[in-house]
């Protein structure tokens, strides 16, 4: 690893061959000041990252790739959107999706490795896949970033250059209070969850509500894509299995959260295709993985990533979870919704989906308004919980009628 200054950089990165595919550290995790040195110097490139955020070039050349979008990502001019469960992302980068450049978001290094600090995902195989074609692994090292273990770690020799920035990380707003709808799905979801469970959920409203309600549980263990400040909440509580790791691939939070984190080998950050891996999440004991979708129809079906046939989100990791939950040995798959979308003004419980599914077989839908168990009924029994226990009133009606029109009453 050799650490270059600005000038050194903008040579490396003028080197590059002709529109290149530059993997780069997503989510929370942007090491903005590698991209906008590589914007500057590079005139055609592919940016591929996951969940990417506000604040990513638009201009002519630069093509948005990913396979999860984000906000920054949506209305992208060069929107590229390549589905794919995320625990196969990173088999497309030895195959499908060449890597030429990998830009890093680090901590200093320790002992001859750098930490990934919040983000690991993808990073470790798009950097196996990048050495062995020989391009070029960058790391913008920070110090405000948490030094993190598990896949975090990085062996200097993996990186070629390193360019210091310090800079804070970002974390989320002050939300308003939770409101009625999410405590009420936090405290039917939780209840739903046994001692000893293992959790699966991301973040928002309805996850935080459920960790809000969780906190008089013991012996929960973690074993999830992403976690956030909850997490620390259920910690104080004494509702972890303090004997077992915290299993996660990416963080995003509060600065407490993130000093929380520096150092912490109690924390396993792993590669998505350990985390994301239904086989493995199929052992985790009792594992219950908490989702959420953008609406779900009378056959269960959920979709969670597009909104009028438009790429919204995109599969990410709702199905690997289901399938290995539903696998584990007392394990289930909650999607947790409400049932009245407040900016859409329409009900998110609908007679049949239109858009691409996303996933499918939860053990149960839960709203605000109850709880619609799935697994093990038949076709109309399913119908017939979704429309009494977990739909709004003002459209139970109507969804009865349609579901006579659909065979399922």
């Amino acid at each position: 690893m050799i650490s270059v200054d600005t000038a050194a950089l903008a040579a490396s990165l003028r080197s590059l061959p002709d529109n290149p595919r530059v993997v780069v550290s997503g989510n929370h995790c942007v090491p903005w000041e590698l991209v906008r040195h590589l914007d500057e110097q590079v005139e055609r490139y592919v940016l591929h990252l996951l969940n990417g955020p506000t604040g990513l070039p638009e201009r002519e050349g630069v093509t948005a790739e990913t396979c999860f979008v984000g906000v920054g990502q949506r209305r992208h001019p060069g929107l590229r959107y390549i589905p794919s469960r995320l625990s196969l992302v990173p088999v497309l980068f030895h195959e499908e999706l060449p890597v030429d450049v990998v830009l890093l978001h680090c901590a200093p290094p320790r002992d001859g490795l750098v930490s990934l600090g919040i983000e690991v995902n993808v990073l470790p195989a798009a950097i196996e896949a990048c050495r062995a074609r020989g391009g070029l692994v960058v790391a913008q090292v920070n110090d405000r970033m948490p030094f993190t273990y598990g896949d975090a770690l990085v062996p200097v020799g993996h990186i070629d250059l390193a360019f210091e920035a310090s800079s804070p990380l970002p974390s989320p707003p002050a939300g308003a209070p939770l409101g009625e709808e999410a405590l009420a799905i936090g405290e039917r979801v939780a209840a739903m969850v046994p001692d000893g469970a293992t959790l699966q959920m991301g973040i928002g409203a309805v996850p935080d509500a459920v960790l809000a309600a969780l906190t008089g549980h013991h012996g929960l263990r973690l074993w999830t894509e992403m976690f956030s400040d909850g997490v620390l909440a259920l910690d104080a509580a004494g509702a972890l299995d303090a004997d077992h790791p915290l299993t996660t691939s990416f963080l995003f939070g509060s600065p407490e959260l993130y000093a929380w984190l520096d150092g912490n080998r109690r924390v396993h950050l792993q590669r998505t295709e350990r985390t994301n891996a239904p086989s493995l999440i199929a052992q985790q004991r009792l594992m219950t993985s908490i989702n959420t979708a953008l609406e779900v129809d009378l056959f269960g079906q959920a979709n969670a990533s597009r909104i009028n046939a438009r790429i919204h989100s995109g599969i990410g990791g709702q199905t690997d979870f289901i399938v290995g939950a539903l696998h584990s040995p007392g394990g289930q798959a909650i999607m947790a919704l409400r049932s009245w979308h407040p900016k859409a003004d329409v009900s998110t419980i609908v007679p049949l989906i239109d858009e691409p599914v996303t996933s499918f077989q939860a053990s149960a839908i839960v709203t605000e308004q109850g709880v619609a168990p799935l697994l093990g009924r038949s076709e109309r029994e399913q119908a017939a919980a979704l429309i009494d226990q977990a739909a709004h009133p003002r459209v139970r009606e109507e969804l009865w009628e349609e579901a006579h029109h659909l065979g399922l009453a």
